[in-house]
């Protein structure tokens, strides 16, 4: 994912702004104006950090005037006592980033260590079938949380509402059901953007592949239920025309068996809505 740096650079501005008010009193009271220091972000997870977020909080150091130091780049794993970032400059401005910049930086990692560690468990199975993203992220974070994902190794998924046709539930009782939906989003929607329906058997499943959905979503199936409906799928000749996408209480621990089933990819609101961010801090050395 790639953002211009003025663009960027806003949004991570608009987080600096929410949480800076009408400034710092505490940095403004206890360090001189004219104070130099240099900090260094340090990792202090016991378990293994891939890294996401080093461009977004090196800019977001840079548009104060502080001067940074990388050591490692985004998508590079780290361990516990590791040094990952050195910034120089007026102590004022490095403390007034300091929360904005970790907050971010221990957000996006956490995001991108989970993605990778599910990605992989499926890799190793030889299984071809990609972990996705949902939604389900933090108002204003968006760009940052998907942006993470893929650092992982995982698929964005959707990145707004109108990048495909998405029906839930709630759009088929609105619309009066699945064929009454999928009919209306063909006739009123571009040819450029697919359409997917998420069902909830495997009978609604064959019809919307059979009314030609481009996607399917299995949504709180089990293992044992995707496997069937897939089976399902092949039986009437319709697998090679849908992509299956299944969803709905998954995590680390049972994505093996979701894997199992062949689906295409896999979409799993965990990796965004209740990552515990890694631990990190940041501490002043002075010069």
């Amino acid at each position: 994912m790639y953002l211009p740096k003025p663009i960027l650079k806003r949004h991570l501005l608009r987080l600096l702004e929410a949480d800076l008010g009408m400034g710092d009193i505490t940095s403004y009271t206890l360090a001189s104006a004219e104070k130099e220091a240099v900090a260094e972000v340090i990792v202090k997870e016991k378990d293994p950090v891939v890294l996401a977020g080093i461009e977004e909080v090196s800019l977001l150091f840079e548009s104060l005037g502080l001067f940074v130091e990388a050591f490692y780049k985004d998508g590079e794993q780290v361990t516990r006592g590791e040094k990952i970032l050195r910034v120089k400059g007026k102590a004022r401005d490095i403390l007034v980033a300091e929360r904005t910049a970790l907050n971010l930086l221990m957000r996006m990692s956490a995001i991108a260590t989970v993605t990778k560690k599910m990605q992989e468990k499926i890799d190793q199975m030889g299984i071809k079938c990609k972990i996705a993203a949902t939604r389900k992220t933090i108002p204003g974070l968006i760009y940052f949380d998907k942006k993470a994902v893929a650092i992982g190794g995982g698929d964005t998924h959707r990145l707004h509402l109108e990048d495909m046709v998405l029906i839930k539930d709630n759009h088929i009782i609105l619309a009066g059901g699945i064929e009454r939906a999928i009919k209306l989003a063909k006739e009123k929607v571009s040819f450029s953007k697919k359409i997917e329906i998420e069902v909830q058997t495997k009978e609604e499943a064959l019809r919307a592949a059979s009314l030609g959905a481009d996607i399917v979503m299995l949504d709180n199936f089990s293992p044992q239920e995707v496997k069937e409906t897939i089976a399902l799928l092949k039986e009437k000749g319709l697998r090679k025309k849908v992509f299956i996408e299944v969803s709905g209480n998954i995590n680390p621990e049972n994505i093996d068996e979701y894997a199992k089933a062949n689906p295409d990819i896999i979409s799993c609101g965990l990796l965004t809505h209740s990552v515990k961010a890694v631990d990190m801090s940041m501490k002043i050395l002075l010069p």
